[in-house]
């Protein structure tokens, strides 16, 4: 801003300044955060909008859509069962929800479990084609285009990860966004072992500072929301639009909402479907983890950041997702970088005053980065402090380890920018249920055991998919059906 008032006020700035070299590196310092602040003002109007103004959806559903829940699993025997069972939890109609798993090159009993957990199982061995955006082409290809599958296709799939775990009203809350008209829809994405250590809370706060800040705002503002990796829902017929979701960049999730908002639609947002992912504990897996994201960014910035520029004048959404994909790497890397090369040239030619001046600027913004990092995350603290799990001194001192998590962010993209990245799976071990997480799941599983236990009859799953008046669809000769437990309902398997 200095910059912009001594220009209109005419006469140029050199007769301000010791020497050209420092006039350039002060010019290159104010036309950067310059850029900076009006690439990122509106997602400090987030900010502070979303902390006193949550969204609420009032609209109430006309209809109880058909759901497809769509599980891509990778040896994830340990934690997949209590993500079933949460779904069977759910306050929605079973005859309403189908569940496909996608096993995914296992080679533990993943397959089995969720056979015997009456899920439909399609089972995938293709090591060439390695990510869950190949994972789930391949079974959207299945689904859409052999005769068979046809009956099993509902209105909307909804996408989750295996380690997971539902709320009961998740499904009734994101069909509320549905029946509203959304044709996608993300959700609320808390964190199961959110306090564990400064890498998990780490992950915790962000995708939490992403739904209260970043979500709500976008859908209160009637702009489109982005899909994160899990817990969001995509209509069947917006699949077969995307030619069976045939996103295959390391972050596929982000390649479908840019695609999506370059046709001028709207990503909704679900405030009360809550779900909780775990996130990585070893700063090895996160490394890798956020390796891959970064990479897959610049892959998403690469195809589609053209496109995007080009529609920013007429689609704010168009705007918002290129903020969110743009390589901030570069002006990081400008700061951190740049400006000591600055002060070690202007050192070595006898400019003080520029080297110091050229330090104070990398340290000024080094400075604002790690304070706004720090300012969300109390923010977030304080108003998701009753969804955030854990030991209340835990919350708050990992409120103060928040920046130090995203500044390890700055190293990894630079990194990701030379390496060939390639996705790798994430070892998931926290065997939690959703009774040890939910208040209104630890309420009625307490309720279900002061009841009287009733001998559930040998035949109740097929009791109920009896009643929802489906039948078995056709598969292939000598094929077995592995046995469902009594009280779930039974589903088919391939």
């Amino acid at each position: 801003m200095d910059l912009i008032i001594r220009l209109i006020a005419g006469g140029g700035t050199l007769g301000a300044f010791p020497s050209v070299f420092y006039e350039v590196v002060w010019i290159v310092a104010q036309v950067l955060s310059l850029l900076f602040i009006l690439m990122y003002l509106h997602q400090v109007i987030y900010l502070i909008v979303g902390t006193f103004v949550p969204f609420r959806d009032k609209h109430v559903a006309k209809e109880q859509h058909s759901l497809g829940v769509v599980i891509s699993a990778r040896n994830e025997s340990k934690v997949i069962g209590n993500l079933i069972q949460s779904i069977y939890k759910n306050d929605y109609p079973r005859e309403k929800l189908r569940i496909f798993v996608i096993a995914d090159n296992c080679t533990d009993d993943t397959a089995q479990i969720c056979r015997d957990l009456g899920c439909t199982v399609f089972e995938r061995h293709d090591t060439e084609h390695v990510g869950k955006g190949f994972a789930l082409h391949w079974l959207f290809e299945q689904l859409h285009t052999d005769p068979q599958y046809a009956a099993l296709i509902p209105e909307a799939y909804i996408v989750v990860d295996a380690d997971n775990l539902l709320t009961a009203n998740f499904f009734t809350e994101m069909n509320r966004a549905y029946d509203s008209g959304y044709e996608m829809v993300t959700s609320y994405r808390n964190t199961k072992n959110f306090c564990k250590n400064w890498i998990s809370a780490g992950y915790g706060y962000w995708f939490l500072h992403e739904a209260r800040h970043l979500s709500n705002c976008r859908r209160m503002f009637h702009l489109s929301c982005a899909i994160s990796g899990t817990g969001f829902l995509i209509s069947s017929k917006v699949v077969k639009e995307f030619d069976n979701w045939k996103f295959f960049t390391l972050t596929e999730d982000i390649e479908c909402s840019t695609n999506y908002a370059l046709t001028g639609r709207k990503v909704g947002f679900a405030p009360k479907a809550e779900l909780y992912d775990e996130q990585p504990e070893k700063f090895i897996h996160s490394w890798r983890q956020r390796e891959r994201w970064s990479k897959g960014f610049y892959q998403v910035f690469a195809r589609n950041g053209g496109k995007l520029i080009l529609r920013c004048l007429k689609s704010y959404s168009c705007y918002d997702i290129l903020t969110t994909i743009f390589p901030a790497l570069v002006y990081t890397l400008l700061v951190l970088i740049g400006f000591p090369i600055c002060a070690i040239v202007a050192a070595c030619i006898g400019e003080a005053q520029t080297a110091y001046m050229a330090l104070i600027m990398a340290a000024q913004s080094v400075g604002m980065l790690l304070g706004m990092m720090l300012v969300i995350a109390i923010l977030v603290c304080i108003t998701e402090w009753k969804h955030i799990k854990g030991h209340p001194a835990k919350k708050i001192a990992f409120v103060f380890t928040f920046p130090l998590f995203m500044a390890t962010f700055v190293p990894i993209a630079f990194v990701a920018l030379f390496k060939k990245v390639e996705w790798k799976p994430i070892p998931h071990t926290a065997d939690v249920k959703i009774e040890e997480l939910s208040d209104k799941e630890r309420a009625a599983a307490a309720e279900e055991l002061a009841e009287p236990a009733e001998e559930a009859p040998l035949c109740a799953g097929k009791a109920q998919a009896g009643a929802a008046g489906e039948e078995p669809a056709p598969r292939a000769a000598g094929e077995e059906r592995a046995e469902a437990p009594a009280s779930l309902p039974e589903e088919q398997e391939k």
